[in-house]
């Protein structure tokens, strides 16, 4: 992968062939004070996680692949549903439970840009599984350069 994770420094790197060519779940390409942008990779059948950020919005754009949406105000409650393909969006306002969901036949290739910071910087995690690990042991934890809103809310998943 040519993209690398500068810090907040200034930087460019085409997006679209670094999402297509992500293979690890989840690879932060760049962390600003003020947002951060993922490169992610979504197994056939598999899905980013039902989860909610309280204090966080998220926009997610599909480059390969098959998806669904999913949001709504309560894990159980997910009212609003959208079919992805390359090329769709989706905007997460902080404090809505969602999840995508990888329904086509190859991977799902999306990159996500959330504000405020949200992950380490450059962190690559090439499972779902080895993300929520780092994310419960702390080593997945947004730099403190970063600007954070005052009295955060943790993140949780279903």
């Amino acid at each position: 992968m040519a993209v690398t994770d500068n810090g907040p420094q200034p930087n460019a790197f085409d997006i679209e062939t670094e999402t297509r060519s992500n293979d690890a779940y989840r690879t932060v390409a760049w962390t600003g004070k003020y947002l951060q942008v993922t490169l992610m990779s979504i197994p056939v059948g598999g899905s980013i996680g039902l989860e909610i950020h309280h204090d966080t919005d998220q926009f997610l754009r599909v480059d390969a692949g098959k998806g669904r949406a999913v949001m709504g105000p309560a894990e159980d409650q997910l009212d609003y549903q959208q079919d992805l393909e390359d090329g769709w969006s989706v905007q997460v306002p902080a404090g809505v439970w969602h999840d995508v969901i990888n329904t086509g036949d190859e991977p799902l290739r999306l990159y996500s840009v959330y504000a405020p910071v949200h992950h380490a910087p450059g962190i690559v995690q090439q499972t779902a599984e080895i993300a929520e690990l780092d994310e419960t042991s702390g080593k997945d934890e947004p730099p403190s350069w970063s600007v954070q809103p005052p009295a955060q809310k943790p993140d949780e998943h279903a």
